[in-house]
């Protein structure tokens, strides 16, 4: 379903996908900056998606963070909250390159794991009747 920005939840999900696969792309040229990056805009879109799916502000940062406690708190996973803090280390990285190359290897996965996980629950979500709500 399309929201009122024009883009649809599934938009979001399909470009959190994408911003995996450029990720790793970018981390297999060597450029650890532009492939965090992209790792921590695939966990943003992801939350979006989930955001206006379920008719929550998405619109900013603090949006995303109150999400993810929400997404934590719905499911009773904390997990779901502490991804989007992994994610954010990425983000940090982008901008000031202060993360040690075995930081990077040994986080990759987990925030690619989460952001597959989110994909899943977004899923999940609109397969047992939910619809975008905004």
């Amino acid at each position: 379903m399309t929201t009122n920005d024009g883009r649809s939840v599934e938009d979001y999900t399909a470009q959190a996908l994408k911003f995996i696969a450029q990720s790793e792309a970018e981390f297999g040229t060597g450029d650890d900056r532009q492939g965090a990056e992209k790792l921590y805009g695939a966990a943003t879109q992801a939350i979006i998606a989930a955001s206006k799916q379920r008719g929550w502000g998405y619109r900013s940062h603090r949006d995303n963070k109150n999400a993810a406690t929400r997404l934590a708190a719905q499911y009773n996973d904390i997990l779901l909250s502490a991804g989007l803090l992994g994610a954010e280390r990425f983000h940090i990285h982008f901008h000031h390159g202060d993360m040690e190359n075995w930081e990077i290897e040994e986080s990759r996965p987990i925030i690619h794991g989460y952001v597959l996980h989110l994909v899943d629950l977004i899923h999940e979500y609109e397969r047992n009747g939910h619809r975008d709500s905004t």
